[in-house]
């Protein structure tokens, strides 16, 4: 079908009437939603429709005036709101890869605030200030990777954009993050469309209470989804039955009249002279000043594009990459002004959708092509929606210089299939901005050692962490709850008072221990045997402070015991949200191989600390160039299925969970603060030296390695049918939390600890809720029930419970709500 065809065909039809005809599926509210939105359709589990964007650039050509002028326009509204004084403060925070343009052009409507966007790509010089999750994802898929870390450190208004406002949980996730960290006053939140459904309308008001800030949101329009009963089964029978007709051979969307292939050898390549040392976006930041030099250098750049261009060239479109949209956003508005020509402008993209040629769709055609710039998550297929068949006499691909690869100029790659649909391709390359690395010191300190730091002997473990021992570091549990939950401190900021259990609690630590022993000595022996035949014949254990030292310590005495190893064992701090301690990770670099190193901790929960470990890794990847860690974390006990080297994934009592540090060498939580730990220290922790009248911790090694001898025929076929079992992880636990966050009205994963070993630290350290517990938990659950009517706290058994149990911290929390009751009761 012609263009002119396809624009006489598509007057007067909104482009999501397709989708609402067959799915029943209404967008309710202003009377430009439909101006602004589309709908197509795409395999999802959650949701099979899509919004799309008619004015982001994305998916849908647009005039690069109508998309630039509605994050401008936004960005005008946000000054108003925020008044002069307090725009000069502020900063833009963007979301790739969907609204890295749109938060550039908002950054610019409000005035000289500087601008990141969030990025996929870990960038090699640069280490992540933050980061954070999206809901649905195993792995980190947002970094914050700024080349000046205090851009997030001011106190101004933080002013966050994306292309749509629906269930909120994306930005609201964000927020939380970032507050933790970077507290401040103000929160604005930008969209082109608030979608967010009548359930989900009072969370950002709930939301500001509770970190004690002000959350504004400004949208260009606002409207709603409404959803027939049985939406989402129909919605994916649809996509199934016409991707069964993409996968028909050479299946590209039914485009017709399309030019032969055409090879890449008819690129033209067009130099920019792109302006020294501005950067191609916000991946690391984007200053006014560097806005101006940009200003002034688009005319020149629009030129030369002009002048690269067939002279009878009547349609154009520039064609972004991915997170790359401001830079060909920019080109494209300043080429719209000079060319003789009806200008376009959209993006690759990674995003898969289903193209159906119908003008009631939103996306008519499809090019489907391998990426090309190396992605961290692997290589994968890439789109261009809506250029096919489009009637465009040239294409403008504009990519950075770290895509500007073979597989950009390959048979099947991106320049190749554009140059089958449309007469004329041109290709501008923009240098990818590198920051400068920051230095590192020449030597870092040797690890401490027991009897100095710790009550195990020198041999079982070198801590590789500073000695705060003499600091002030304790806070009573209700203040440091009642700061954690309201913005105003992270938890590895201070301690924990460190309790001291009353005698029947004790009683309960040593009755478990004697009936778990050979248990653990068991898990203990079968994850040993998994790390020696998978991982390294000589593994390095570096176990997670603190929990994972115990741990750590046995793993290396089964080695002893059974292979006559000599293992190195240390111990590293990782907080969450702050990632593992660089430091430590160069020290290790520096002695050892990184490929024999293991990670090692006592259990798993949901995973974050799995997460965490992961997206740390690839950070310290990026930043120091060291390659090999593996991020599989070994643990005793994996009933969250997060991980793959484990013992069992029974969700059991070890022992060690009951205590605090007299089970763990008498050292503490490992703390994290600006003003104790500097950019070239290890993490800090304290040895109660005080302490050491009630320490069990060489009692809990012994016992458990007591029975070494008596489990190796178990342990030789325990880990004989673990090697050759399907270990893959599930996330089943990371499923359940989300579970329990919806039925509880818990809008904060971590206010949710599962498994015993959490639960115990939630009553031993924080303020707690209630405690979930499966029905018929048995022995294993004492303890918990102990601590439980000690503080007041509810336990409410629950059927089909993936773990044994779960404890839910008190999810608005002021000082004096300890327990049910309201009253704080120490231990």
């Amino acid at each position: 079908m012609t263009e002119r065809a396809r624009a006489e065909e598509g007057a007067g039809v909104w482009s999501g009437s397709w989708v609402a005809e067959r799915l029943g599926v209404e967008l309710a509210g202003d009377d430009t939603l439909t101006g602004l939105l589309g709908l197509a359709l795409r395999r999802n589990p959650k949701r099979a429709h899509l919004l799309v964007s008619n004015v982001l650039g994305k998916h849908v050509p647009q005039s690069p005036s109508v998309v630039y002028g509605h994050g401008v326009a936004l960005g005008r509204r946000v000054r108003d709101l925020l008044g002069a004084e307090a725009a000069e403060s502020a900063v833009v925070l963007g979301y790739a890869e969907t609204a890295t343009g749109l938060g550039h052009s908002v950054a610019d409507g409000l005035g000289p605030a500087p601008y990141l966007h969030s990025t996929r790509r870990p960038v090699t010089g640069v280490a992540r200030a933050g980061g954070f999750e999206e809901s649905h994802s195993h792995a980190t898929s947002h970094l914050l990777l700024p080349e000046n870390p205090a851009l997030l450190a001011g106190d101004g208004p933080l002013v966050l954009v994306d292309d749509e406002f629906s269930t909120g949980n994306t930005v609201l996730n964000t927020v939380r993050a970032l507050h933790e960290r970077y507290p401040r006053r103000q929160y604005v939140v930008v969209a082109l469309v608030d979608m967010r459904s009548p359930a989900d309308a009072g969370r950002l008001e709930d939301f500001a209470r509770e970190i004690g800030a002000r959350v504004d949101l400004v949208t260009a329009a606002s409207g709603t989804v409404r959803l027939p009963e049985g939406v989402l089964e129909k919605g994916q029978e649809l996509v199934a039955r016409y991707e069964a007709r993409a996968a028909e051979p050479d299946w590209d969307g039914p485009v017709t009249e399309a030019p032969t292939p055409t090879s890449s050898g008819s690129v033209t390549h067009v130099d920019l002279r792109w302006p020294g040392g501005v950067p191609d976006g916000g991946r690391h930041g984007f200053t006014a000043a560097q806005r101006g030099r940009l200003e002034s250098a688009l005319p020149g750049m629009a030129e030369r594009i002009t002048e690269a261009l067939p002279t009878d060239a009547r349609r154009v479109l520039v064609l972004g990459f991915e997170e790359l949209m401001y830079a060909p956003l920019r080109l494209a508005h300043a080429l719209e002004q000079t060319a003789d020509a009806d200008v376009r402008y959209s993006t690759t993209t990674r995003s898969p959708v289903l193209a159906v040629d119908d003008p009631g769709y939103a996306i008519r055609t499809r090019l489907v092509f391998p990426a090309h710039d190396d992605p961290a998550d692997g290589p994968g297929e890439r789109y261009a929606y809506n250029v096919a068949g489009a009637g465009f006499d040239a294409v403008v691909a504009v990519v950075d210089s770290a895509a500007d690869t073979p597989a950009l100029h390959a048979p099947d790659g991106l320049l190749a299939r554009l140059a089958a649909h449309v007469p004329h391709v041109l290709l501008a390359v923009v240098p990818s901005y590198v920051p400068h690395a920051s230095e590192r010191p020449p030597m870092l300190p040797e690890p401490l050692r027991g009897p100095d730091f710790s009550s195990y002997a020198s041999d079982e473990v070198g801590w590789l962490l500073q000695d705060l021992s003499d600091t002030t570091l304790e806070a009573p549990t209700e203040e440091r709850e009642e700061a954690i939950q309201s913005g105003g401190a992270h938890y590895a900021e201070s301690l924990p008072v460190e309790y001291q259990p009353s005698e029947q609690y004790q009683e309960l630590f040593h009755a478990a221990l004697e009936t778990s022993a050979a248990r653990l000595a068991r898990a203990v022996g079968a994850v040993t045997e998994i790390v020696l035949a998978e991982r390294s014949p000589r593994p390095v254990l570096v176990s997670l402070a603190r929990a994972g030292t115990p741990v750590g310590i046995l793993m290396r005495r089964w080695a002893r015991f059974r292979h006559g190893l000599d293992l190195p064992h240390y111990a590293v701090s990782i907080v969450r949200g702050r990632g593992i301690d660089a430091n430590a990770l160069r020290w290790l670099a520096d002695r050892h191989d990184p490929a024999d190193v293991v990670f090692v901790d006592g259990w798993t929960g949901k995973g974050a600390i799995t997460r965490e470990l992961a997206g740390a890794l690839r950070d310290f990847e990026v930043s120091d160039g060291v390659t090999g860690f593996d991020p599989e974390i070994a643990v005793l006990a994996d009933p969250g299925s997060c991980v793959r080297t484990y013992g069992t994934r029974d969700d059991f009592l070890i022992p060690s969970a009951c205590l605090n540090s007299t089970v763990s060498g008498l050292i503490s939580r490992t703390v994290l603060r600006a003003d104790l730990v500097g950019p070239h220290d290890f993490h800090g922790a304290k040895f109660y030296r005080e302490l050491a009248g009630s320490d069990l911790s060489p009692a809990f090694l012994d016992a458990v390695s007591a029975r070494f001898p008596d489990v190796t025929d178990t342990v030789d076929a325990q880990a004989k049918e673990l090697l050759s079992a399907d270990r893959t992880p599930s996330w089943a636990g990371w499923a359940a939390v989300e579970r329990i966050c919806e039925e509880y009205g818990i809008h904060d994963v971590n206010l949710v600890k599962p498994g015993v070993g959490e639960t115990t630290r939630v009553m031993l350290r924080r303020v707690p809720w209630k405690v979930l517990a499966r029905a018929g938990a048995g022995a294993d659950l004492d303890h918990v029930r102990l601590l439980a009517e000690q503080r007041g706290v509810p336990v409410e058994e629950v059927a089909d419970l993936p773990y044994t149990c779960v404890g839910l911290i008190h999810p608005k929390y002021t000082r004096g709500a300890t327990g049910a009751d309201g009253k704080a009761v120490a231990l």
